[in-house]
């Protein structure tokens, strides 16, 4: 596959370019982004789906700069798709004929099922793992829906509901009944009572879990994995569909969503009397994400390998080059943690989050050496992105932002109470981190002392004399109950 991929969008409302770099097999980054609300369906639903002169210049204009852009970046491959406003409609090829002709575009119309499955995969492979939940991607001019099990799609709805297609056929005429009448009508394909989590795609999603996010005081600003109760989602889409332009802005909407978010908002709460919904989870993937990885995955049935995070290998790739230490922290911190955590009474289900931790360590390093520390912390709250709650990404970069430090501030842990664990479990974390790092500060080609954990003590053995760990364990901050024997010549 080659080293930089465009991938270019045509949605009803708006094209979306992005260019992803690979930095090894299955790791990539995002390199730029570029979006244009063109919105290619106005008026055409009022016109038997026929696109019209005006939209559809437009949407040239833009394709004609994202090409631009993308030969700047030295793009290899260009992927573009173009969904509901293209499929539904009947001029659709004069459009197309259009865009090869005047800039040697060529594009390719996607089904709605395949639409639904690309938006699927990409939440499948890019969020942390869910059972039974609800992918609901709502465009322009249509909605798609899959249900998503662990790393597998088991079923893509399409439906013709969208936010531009409701907004000219019932919106503007202040038909809501007739709107509500419209959308039941289309869903009478779902009504699976057994899905709690639905996972929140496109722009009127991210539009609604935005501004969630500012009025709850969210500490970390970071979209993608935002999780959040049900009803609070709920609550604010009956508010969003009861305000004027106003009372919008209050809300926290955009002015550029007024006229298209009250029929994605009626959208969504018709679609959650279908099922039984406990929590929201908000995705900064989706359709662009999903056709990057089906040519990325192609040969691997379109999943990530079992336990390869491309978050952490990206990280790895860019910003370590002695990857030999980093495994070592790894190893170590994983056998630290297996021999200690019943006696801390630390939950197993931090033992992969710490050992990331341990293996990320080094990352700060490349930017610059005595400010790593923040470095470090800085690019895992950014840029471990794929794969990871926000408690997860908050956890680890708090373990490094402490790593041979003092233990975790109080301002620290009361900015980020809601994300954190207990201050004990913490605190224990922090410490068994800074440990593991000291315990390799002799730097060996492979480790070269043992430990064994009883009686409250860590013995390390080692035919060394291990000179720079004695001296580096007396200015660790300690916690309870916990001793560390050298037993050295």
């Amino acid at each position: 596959m080659a080293k930089r991929v465009t991938v270019i969008d045509i949605g009803s409302n708006s094209v979306r370019m992005v260019i992803y770099e690979k930095s090894s097999r299955f790791a990539f980054h995002l390199l730029h982004e570029s979006k244009s609300k063109v919105r290619i369906s106005q008026d055409a639903y009022l016109n038997n789906n026929n696109l019209q002169e005006a939209p559809m210049q437009r949407t040239i204009d833009a394709l004609r700069e994202f090409l631009s852009i993308s030969k700047s970046f030295k793009s290899t491959k260009i992927l573009c798709v173009a969904t509901s406003a293209l499929r539904d409609a009947p001029n659709s090829d004069i459009f197309l004929k259009r865009v090869k002709q005047e800039i040697k575009l060529k594009i390719k119309i996607i089904s709605g099922e395949k639409e639904a499955y690309f938006g699927a995969i990409a939440c499948a492979n890019l969020l942390k793992s869910q059972q039974n939940a609800l992918s609901i991607d709502i465009g322009g001019g249509s909605t798609e829906l899959s249900i998503i099990d662990g790393k597998n799609i088991t079923k893509t709805i399409s439906l013709e509901l969208g936010t531009v297609r409701l907004k000219e056929l019932f919106f503007d005429k202040n038909d809501i009944d007739g709107a509500i009448k419209y959308i039941d009508s289309k869903l009478s394909k779902l009504n699976d009572k057994s899905i709690k989590t639905i996972i929140g795609i496109g722009g009127t999603m991210r539009a609604v879990s935005s501004a969630i996010m500012i009025k709850q005081q969210y500490p970390l600003q970071k979209l993608h994995a935002y999780e959040y109760d049900g009803s609070i989602f709920v609550d604010f889409l009956s508010d969003i569909l009861k305000a004027d332009n106003t009372k919008l802005k209050k809300l926290g909407i955009k002015s550029d969503r007024f006229d298209i978010i009250k029929p994605g908002a009626l959208i969504v709460l018709r679609i959650i009397q279908k099922i039984s919904l406990k929590s929201v989870i908000t995705s900064g993937v989706g359709v662009r994400e999903g056709v990057y990885l089906s040519d990325l995955l192609r040969n691997s049935k379109d999943k990530l390998p079992h336990n390869y995070n491309t978050s952490v290998r990206y990280l790895i790739d860019a910003h370590i080059k002695d990857t030999t230490f980093s495994n070592q922290l790894n190893k170590l911190a994983k056998n630290i943690f297996d021999i200690t955590h019943k006696h801390f009474g630390i939950d197993t289900k931090y033992r992969q989050d710490f050992a990331i931790a341990a293996k990320l360590y080094p990352i700060g390093n490349s930017i610059h050496f005595y400010s790593k520390h923040k470095h470090s912390y800085y690019l895992v709250q950014n840029a471990l992105e794929y794969g990871f709650s926000h408690k997860q990404i908050i956890l680890i970069a708090t373990l490094l932002r402490y790593a041979k430090r003092k233990l975790p501030s109080d301002e620290h842990t009361k900015k980020y109470f809601e994300l954190l664990p207990e201050k004990k479990t913490l605190n224990t974390l922090s410490y068994l981190l800074s440990l593991t790092i000291i315990l390799l500060s002799h730097r060996p080609r492979d480790i070269d002392f043992d430990i064994e954990f009883n009686n409250n003590t860590l013995r390390v053995k080692s035919p060394k004399k291990l000179y720079l760990l004695r001296e580096s364990l007396n200015k660790l901050q300690g916690v309870e109950d916990f001793r560390v024997k050298i037993s050295a010549p």
